[in-house]
């Protein structure tokens, strides 16, 4: 995995995490300190809470200030203009698009792993013309 990558998968402080809130001054109870927490915590979390942050533009602010996830935070933006509610699986839209995304961070190498591929590849024994012709 390359080092961006490793910074948006990472875990931020306490005073950085993720607070979730029914609406103003009613909160959940539960925080997210890291793109994998949040994927946990929306899964159980109160839908209203799902809605309340996904209007407010909250997620979107927090994966692209706080996580430095632009990307992520314009996907899930998409899912705020399409006008995704509980009624219309938010939770499971939601979820599906950031384990998706995870994954994607996880699966790009970094440059010293490309590095080691591109020599092992070099380091290769050329085969020989008879050895290419058999079937």
């Amino acid at each position: 995995m390359n080092e961006a990558n490793m910074k948006k998968l990472r875990k931020v402080d306490d005073t950085d995490a993720f607070y979730f809130y029914k609406a103003l001054d009613i909160y959940t109870g539960e925080k997210a300190n890291s793109i994998k927490e949040f994927l946990q915590k929306i899964k159980g979390i109160d839908a209203e809470s799902l809605e309340f942050h996904l209007y407010r533009e909250d997620f979107e602010k927090w994966m692209a200030s706080t996580i430095g996830d632009a990307d992520l935070a314009g996907r899930i933006k998409a899912l705020r203009v399409q006008k995704i509610t509980a009624e219309k699986n938010l939770r499971n839209r939601l979820s599906l698009l950031i384990s998706e995304h995870i994954k994607k961070l996880k699966a790009i190498p970094s440059e010293k792993e490309i590095r080691k591929t591109q020599q092992k590849t070099l380091q290769r024994p050329k085969r020989t013309e008879s050895e290419l012709e058999r079937p």
